[in-house]
């Protein structure tokens, strides 16, 4: 990138910035927004001032700019953070659900941003679960319709096998698509700050500076912090990754990894109602024995949930239960009047 194309993108992101704190109905993160915005046009100018050029060229923000800001007016910069994140839109970690801007606890030394962030794991588990579950109450839902129509066990049973395929695919191409495009919107952004880091970084130290200021940090706190921080390029990359941009490095997984861990945990929930037609049963025990399975494993993923919820184990257990076997029951009253009409 030419220094005039990094010129042009600090110049968009201090628009940017600018027409966010318009919009923006929380007076703290719109302050952050307009300080942000004045630390990219000083940001603009130094890159001119390395292109050489005595003068500014024009300015105009392109189409891609003036959209995600006619979406942020619409809808709220919060519900666009992640178009945002891929404008070079820096102080997305206040928008995080997680976080309040006062009680999330910010580092107060370097060997804090490196650790404080380590020993989630339980991300992988969680999405496993939803995974069974999705596979088991689509498959389930699917296998009840088609049964409802009184047809012979052997084309529920193709059915079902259809179901399994199109369904853990289906998941393993979305997953392979989110996954890669988050890695490498976060692979682009990451080089751009890398190279800010390494140009400017009392500017870079500055503007993370003002997001902790923004998350309940006194200002010449997170002074002292940030300039000791950009010192050491993997810590400091780490925290304008998180802070700035919004993005957990922790959460860049392999597409290709995620793709088959998705289509495993959606293939282990649809199976369980497969497995009586694979015998050879009559169609009405074949159907019994797959709602009782489907049933237990439905109680099971509900008290797995529990676990990431905080409720009972018992409620959350017989909950998807009900939400299960509503759907199930819905797809079998489909099925038997579409098969009454059809005979």
């Amino acid at each position: 990138m030419s220094f005039l194309d990094s010129w042009h993108e600090e110049k968009q992101s201090a628009w940017l910035y600018r027409a966010l704190a318009a919009c923006e109905p929380d007076a703290k993160i719109a302050e952050l927004f307009r300080a942000l915005a004045a630390a990219a046009d000083v940001q603009a100018e130094k890159w001119l001032a390395s292109a050489g050029h005595p003068a500014p060229p024009a300015f105009a923000p392109s189409a891609r700019a003036r959209i995600t800001a006619g979406l942020a007016r619409a809808f709220g910069p919060r519900r666009v953070r992640h178009m945002l994140a891929a404008m070079k839109v820096r102080g997305l970690s206040v928008y995080d659900s997680q976080r309040s801007l006062a009680g999330h606890l910010m580092p107060t030394s370097v060997k804090e941003v490196g650790a404080r962030h380590k020993g989630h794991g339980g991300g992988n588990l969680r999405a496993a679960v939803f995974g069974v579950n999705d596979g088991l109450v689509s498959n389930t839902s699917l296998i009840m319709g088609v049964a409802g129509a009184a047809v012979g066990a052997d084309f529920v049973l193709a059915s079902g096998v259809a179901g399994l395929l199109a369904g853990a695919l289906s998941m393993a191409a979305g997953e392979y698509v989110s996954m890669r495009s988050q890695r490498e919107m976060f692979e682009y952004q990451i080089g751009l700050e890398r190279d800010e880091l390494r140009e400017y970084p009392e500017e870079e130290a500055e503007e993370l500076a003002l997001i902790y200021q923004a998350r309940g940090m006194q200002l010449e706190e997170a002074r002292r912090v940030t300039r000791e921080l950009v010192k050491n390029e993997a810590n400091a990359l780490d925290a304008l990754a998180r802070e700035e941009l919004g993005l957990n490095p922790d959460d860049l997984g392999s597409p290709w990894g995620a793709a088959i861990y998705s289509f495993l945990a959606f293939s282990l929930g649809a199976i369980i109602p497969l497995l009586p037609f694979l015998f050879g049963l009559p169609l009405q025990r074949s159907v019994m024995i797959a709602a009782i399975a489907a049933g237990i494993a439905l109680f099971g993923v509900g008290a797995a949930l529990s676990l990431f919820t905080g409720r009972s184990a018992l409620a959350g257990g017989l909950r998807m239960v009900l939400i299960g076997g509503g759907a199930g029951g819905a797809t079998w009253l489909i099925g038997s009047l579409l098969g009454a009409a059809i005979q």
